[in-house]
């Protein structure tokens, strides 16, 4: 498993402004902050932590505060490993781990990004027009072809994915499944048109994608309202502390990742039948106390008298336990855990 950290371009420079502005003290209240800055009070705790020099430490580096409120590279980076120190908080609590930290600013630093577009000029794909270099992705399907670098030199989004799953191919990765927000949508046919025009033995349709919905939290039933630059958000752990881990896995798990999710907290903590994380729990206790009074003896079973399970209950529970390993199978090949959970 593999995570694939966005940490450059135009969202982490905004993060880099709204820390530096926080460090000098000036608030989001304040005339002169930028539209675009990100205004939450966890902008503060960054802020805090840099001028303190703390050293953060994430699962694949450790990072100081230099205190300096005019170094930007050392507040971006520092921002940048704070927070991923707190998404590495998250996912540890979410019993999630990951074996590789692949970060896109290291494409950027080690060439990759640069290789890639010139192979892609080299592919006869590109073309120059208003200043900018564009991609034609319509010779791979896509609706209209798309700027690969701006009038200012900067790379547009999908760029650096293109150099990622180049690279990833280069590795030996055959097959590749994205766990992504439904906002990255519009990248997917970009990225394998990039691939594509690469030409060099990337399959189409490759790499697969999983798209989740933006999750809305509900509790003492009203709707928590999230905005990540505006500050009010829920972050996984809020959800873990709330709940528990194996309920929110579980909550999480239960439906197609491409539909709406409301995570009602309330009915996540209640001990009813109507949560089906303690009906799911109830049920394991008493098949547990079934299992442990028959004692693993399987001479027993063929001696057992089935004729007694002849209620429509009973026999719809069998006819769906015989079904129950192709349901297994489908899950797996179509990435679908809902429909086990």
């Amino acid at each position: 498993r593999e995570f694939y950290y966005n940490d450059a371009g135009a969202q982490i420079d905004n993060l880099t402004r709204s820390v530096q502005l926080r460090c000098k003290g000036v608030t989001p209240d304040d005339p002169s902050w930028p539209e675009a800055g990100y205004r939450g009070d966890y902008i503060a705790d960054v802020a805090r932590a840099y001028l303190a020099c703390e050293t953060v430490e994430s699962d694949d580096q450790k990072t100081t505060g230099k205190g300096d409120v005019d170094d930007v590279v050392a507040i971006r980076h520092f921002a940048v490993a704070y927070l991923r120190r707190e998404q590495d908080l998250d996912l540890r609590a979410f019993n999630v781990e990951f074996d590789v930290f692949s970060l896109e600013s290291a494409l950027y630093s080690e060439g990759k990004v640069d290789e890639t577009v010139s192979r892609l000029i080299a592919s006869g794909h590109t073309y120059e027009l208003d200043d900018a270099l564009w991609l034609r992705t319509t010779d791979f399907g896509d609706d209209k072809d798309r700027v690969m670098r701006k009038s200012d030199g900067g790379y547009t989004y999908f760029v650096p994915d293109v150099a990622y799953h180049l690279e990833k191919w280069r590795r030996g990765f055959v097959r590749v499944i994205n766990e992504q927000g439904a906002d990255h949508h519009s990248t997917i046919t970009r990225v394998r048109a990039g691939l594509q025009a690469l030409d060099v033995g990337i399959p189409r349709g490759w790499p697969d994608y999983v798209l989740h919905q933006m999750v809305t939290v509900l509790k003492n039933g009203e709707e928590v309202k999230i905005s990540k630059r505006a500050g009010s958000y829920v972050t996984l752990r809020d959800l873990i502390d709330e709940v528990g881990c194996d309920a929110t896995r579980y909550f999480l798990a239960a439906r197609h990742p491409d539909s709406q999710l409301v995570f009602d907290i309330d009915l996540a903590k209640s001990k009813s039948n109507d949560n089906p994380v303690y009906y799911i729990q109830y049920a394991h206790a008493r098949i547990s106390t079934v299992l442990e009074a028959w004692g693993g003896e399987r001479l027993s079973l063929l001696q057992a008298d089935v004729g007694l399970l002849d209620s429509g209950y009973e026999t719809a529970l069998l006819q769906q336990l015989i079904d129950y390993p192709q349901v297994i199978e489908v899950a797996a090949q179509d990435l679908a855990p809902h429909l086990i959970a």
